[in-house]
Formats: C-alpha cells, sequence, structure tokens
C-alpha cells in the first residue's frame, strides 16, 4: 500500500487529485481541513481555535494539528496505505510524521501565486450541499440551485496572506523531502485530468 503526502500552497488542487487517487487505490484520505471543519461543526474547542488562525491566513499551530492528524492515524494504522493532505506543512510536522511511519512519496502540485488567487477568490460554496463551483460561471449551486456563498479565507486578501505564510514556512519542506529522494514535482496550472495523468505517471501506475 502506498503511504503519500500530497503538498502544495492553498488551491493548488490537493483536494480534487486526492478524490482521484482515492478512487483510484482505495487510499485512506486525510484531511487536514477536513479535520478541521469537522472539529467546527462540532464546536469542539480544538475545532474553534483551529478556526481562529484559518480565518487570520495563518497555519494551525503544529502540536494542534499533530495531535489531530496523529489521532487520524492512529484509527486506520499508520502502515496502512493512505495520502495526507494538508500535512505536514512544516518541517517540525515532517520530523513528527518520519517518526511515526515510511512514507512512498511526496507529490509537489506547483501553481503561481497569482493564478491561485484568480483560482480561489472565484470559488463558491453551497450552503446546502457543500458542492464547490466557481461563482464566475454560476450565481446558484449547479447540483441543487440553492444559494452560494464564498468562505471567509477565501477572499484576496487572506488568499494573499495564506499564500505568504506558505512560502515562509512550508517551502521548507520541498528541501526537506528532496534531500530524502522522495519529492516529486507537478505542474497543477493544468486541468484536473493533465494534473492527474501526471500524478499516474510519477505513481508508475500510466496505463497509457
Amino acid at each position: 500500500m502506498m503511504r503519500l503526502v500530497l503538498l502544495g500552497a492553498p488551491g493548488a488542487g490537493k483536494g480534487t487529485q486526492a478524490a482521484l487517487i482515492k478512487e483510484r487505490y482505495d487510499l485512506a484520505h486525510v484531511s487536514t481541513g477536513d479535520i478541521f471543519r469537522e472539529n467546527l461543526k462540532n464546536s469542539t474547542p480544538l475545532g474553534l481555535e483551529a478556526k481562529k488562525y484559518m480565518d487570520a491566513g495563518q497555519l494551525v499551530p503544529d502540536e494542534t494539528v499533530m495531535k489531530m492528524v496523529g489521532e487520524k492515524l492512529a484509527e486506520f494504522g499508520a502502515d496502512n496505505g493512505f495520502m495526507l493532505d494538508g500535512f505536514p506543512r512544516t518541517v517540525a510536522q515532517a520530523e513528527f510524521l518520519e517518526g511515526k511511519t515510511k512514507l512512498d512519496g511526496v507529490i509537489l502540485f506547483n501553481v503561481s501565486d497569482e493564478a491561485i488567487v484568480k483560482r480561489l477568490s472565484s470559488r463558491a460554496v453551497c450552503r446546502s450541499c457543500g458542492n464547490v463551483t466557481n461563482l464566475a460561471e454560476h450565481d446558484k449551486c449547479p447540483a441543487c440551485g440553492e444559494e452560494l456563498y464564498v468562505r471567509d479565507d477565501d477572499n484576496e486578501q487572506t488568499v494573499r496572506s495564506r499564500l505568504k505564510v506558505f512560502h515562509e514556512q512550508t517551502e521548507p519542506l520541498i528541501n526537506f523531502y528532496r534531500e530524502r529522494n522522495l519529492l516529486h514535482e507537478v505542474d497543477a496550472g493544468q486541468k484536473p485530468d493533465e494534473v492527474f495523468a501526471c500524478v499516474l505517471k510519477l505513481l508508475n501506475h500510466d496505463k497509457n
């Protein structure tokens, strides 16, 4: 079973690719964003703490994130197949993960900052079904017809703040994993299916 980390800036498309990888290889998908939102939905103290940092475009403290992810890995066993989306984001988190399990690869999704700003600032979520769509293309949810809204952390100012934090604190992970010969880079500015084709080749499962 594969054990992967999906690495990239907010809006790089990690979630989309994670869904495709999960469907193809039936890997457990651990998304820190999903974990945070689940805690927030349940009004847990941990979720409210995480939201405070997310809304400000800052990284949630390592200690909080590692506790969340550590518990999630323990649920299905760190030696089973999985992919991590949004973790690790710092070298300290990477070292924590290294002590828990051995990775098979790290996929870095590269997209320019301006492309990400444009992508995220036009992203909208359905209040009813949670479907994610493009606000420039739809004024109502194309799936159920209900109202759309832009998440607090998807406005342009917050997106740029999140990107600044990513470059300052997360990019050292690139060298961390490159030194361990685990890093694979993909041009994520392409269409999702084209990005996924690149991912398949990296995983040596290209069937063409």
